[in-house]
């Protein structure tokens, strides 16, 4: 190891920025406080020149991508030598599976590169049981840690009685669109129930097409906007339950964030959301069949109106452990590409 016994671990990820992803603030504190290990953020002459023992890539495609054709060009070539000084040492390469798939790429090059980190991971980290792994690749599953240390600091909000909520940024896949016909078709068995969506959309054609669905039915509020973390948490508290009606669901931090804030989710229902609502326990996580319906709402808003007496069973991703399980894994990658030794 490069420092005794404590290996020594860049991420892909630089210091986190205050719109950074909420996970990256996380991980990077509880790598920082991890005594038995040496946490290094990213830095682009570090990467090349310095010496560490591992390297852990999470959304590889922020290295690689760019929003000019120079600044593109630059990351792809900067990624080109560095996946080339890494094929001839005994880095060991972690990554951590966020999405089950690669991401789509237009560039053929950043492809490359993507595939190239892919093929030479040491060791795969999961969030869950159910994402894939190459075989052949040691894993591990470390479960996505929860938010309540993150909203610790914001002040608690009452749920507003009969109010059901949407919260996080707005995507076609999310189904905002589904859920705002579905609560329409609401209208004889939640007649003094509202539904508040708040986020930022991806584009101004959702934005309207929101706005034209929601304006049919003045039960329907929203607030399209970019959320801060206290606002996200202050649109959460106030609804008695949380609808993700995404149409493709695998690892969900607004789920998770909800729950940690102390409120019930309906989501659809498959293989990681089952497990979910078993870690949990009884009455935080709803599930539907299929599209979203009229009935599956109705449902979900009488178990939100009482949720039960204990709060969710978060205990098993607490960010100490999270970072424990990372040095973990970390050791594991290293002896893995070191032969053993």
């Amino acid at each position: 190891m490069s420092t005794g016994d404590r290996p020594r671990v860049m991420q892909s990820f630089g210091a986190p920025r205050p719109t950074s992803n909420p996970y990256v603030h996380m991980l990077d504190a509880a790598l920082a406080a991890d005594a038995g290990l040496e946490h290094l953020r990213f830095d682009r002459r570090t990467a090349l020149f310095g010496r560490y023992d591992a390297l852990h890539f999470h959304w590889p495609e922020t290295l690689f991508g760019g929003a000019t054709p120079l600044k593109r060009f630059v990351r792809r070539l900067f990624g080109t030598v560095l996946i080339a000084r890494l094929r001839l040492t005994r880095v060991a390469i972690v990554r951590t599976l966020h999405n089950v798939e690669l991401p789509d790429v237009d560039s053929r090059w950043e492809r490359l590169l993507l595939r190239w980190v892919d093929r030479r991971a040491d060791f795969h980290i999961r969030l869950n049981e159910s994402t894939p792994v190459r075989a052949g690749v040691p894993s591990a599953v470390i479960p996505h840690g929860h938010y309540r240390d993150w909203f610790a600091d914001v002040d608690p909000v009452p749920a507003e009685p009969r109010t059901l909520g949407f919260v996080g940024l707005v995507r076609r896949y999310k189904g905002v669109e589904s859920l705002i016909a579905a609560f329409r078709a609401t209208a004889a068995g939640l007649a003094d129930w509202r539904l508040r969506i708040s986020g930022n959309p991806s584009n101004r054609e959702l934005a309207d097409e929101i706005r034209t669905l929601a304006s049919a039915d003045d039960r329907i509020s929203l607030d399209l906007r970019y959320l801060s973390e206290e606002d996200f948490a202050r649109a959460a508290m106030s609804s008695v339950g949380i609808v993700l009606p995404y149409r493709f669901m695998h690892n969900s931090g607004t789920a998770l964030a909800a729950l940690s804030l102390g409120r019930p989710v309906l989501v659809p229902r498959n293989e990681v959301n089952t497990a979910l609502a078993d870690e949990v326990g009884p009455g935080w996580v709803s599930m539907f069949d299929g599209d979203l319906t009229a009935d599956a709402l109705e449902e979900f808003a009488r178990t939100a109106a009482t949720p039960p007496a204990t709060g969710p069973d978060l205990d098993d991703r607490g960010w100490s452990l999270v970072g424990i399980r990372h040095r973990e894994a970390y050791l594991r990658a290293i002896r893995s590409r070191r032969g053993g030794t």
